[in-house]
């Protein structure tokens, strides 16, 4: 009989855990779903600057849904402001880019159980010393934001930064929301707001051009978007507490948040 080290027992009652866990899924038979994102959201989904390949967290994370759930993926990509109408109207069974879960977009679409909590921050250039805060950004009125129309960010900047008027001449809009960084980044526009893991990931891949200032701007949680009434939402959430158990999640963080970062 083979005795099993400390560590190897550990490592082998793990393993047989997440297995026993993992086995408790649906089983979805190989079911084909077409899953959609944007490729904008740094480090969430966007295009490998080597290959042109989509990757990111939320590639990762639904490819190993998948995974577990028996599905085969097939990728493809849309704007911002047509996902949601393709994915409410059935021309895609999963979108993600970040979606914030909130009560308006619940009459569209139906949403998974959150994979993500999210804090928005002002991104700036790391040489920024004319403000520290939203407070100090508001009171001086040559400074602009760059937003992405329709977005948590948008509407953040419109209601935690500026006058709460959506036509705010001193918001400056953008097709992706990485052309709002790049904007940024080029001085046409002062700040750029997202969550900390994406702003985490644009400095770490942008060494020495941007910075955090000042505290969040409120929370929100991300969840994939579905078509309301699917029999997926089910299975999904069901993998989404698997992955998050078994440590796959935390896995996630470290890659893209912090190691993807380090290797650039």
């Amino acid at each position: 009989m083979r005795i099993l080290k400390p560590a190897a027992m550990a490592a082998a009652l793990v393993f047989a855990a997440v297995t026993a866990h993992a086995a408790d899924l649906p089983d979805l038979k190989g079911r084909s779903v077409v899953a959609v994102t944007e490729n904008a959201y740094t480090p969430l989904n966007f295009a490998d600057p080597k290959t042109g390949e989509g990757i990111g967290w939320e590639y990762d994370a639904f490819n190993e849904i998948a995974r577990r759930l028996n599905l085969k993926v097939e990728w493809k990509l849309s704007s911002w402001d047509t996902m949601i109408q393709g994915v409410r109207e059935g021309q895609y069974d999963v979108g993600m880019d970040g979606i914030t879960i909130n009560d308006e977009r619940k009459q569209q679409v139906a949403f998974s159980d959150p994979y993500m909590v999210s804090e928005q921050f002002m991104l700036v250039r790391a040489d920024e010393k004319r403000f520290t805060d939203a407070a100090s950004f508001k009171d001086n009125k040559d400074l602009l934001v760059g937003a992405q129309a329709g977005t948590t960010n948008f509407y953040v900047a419109v209601y935690n930064v500026l006058d709460g008027d959506e036509n705010n001449p001193r918001i400056k809009l953008f097709d992706t929301f990485g052309a709002s960084v790049q904007a940024l980044k080029a001085g046409d526009v002062d700040l750029v707001l997202m969550d900390k893991t994406s702003a985490n990931g644009y400095i770490g891949t942008n060494k020495g051009a941007f910075k955090i200032i000042g505290g969040p701007l409120g929370s929100e949680e991300f969840g994939f978007i579905l078509k309301q009434g699917s029999d997926l939402v089910g299975p999904i959430n069901a993998a989404i507490k698997s992955l998050k158990d078994d440590g796959t999640f935390d896995k996630l963080n470290q890659k893209w948040f912090f190691d993807y970062n380090n290797q650039q």
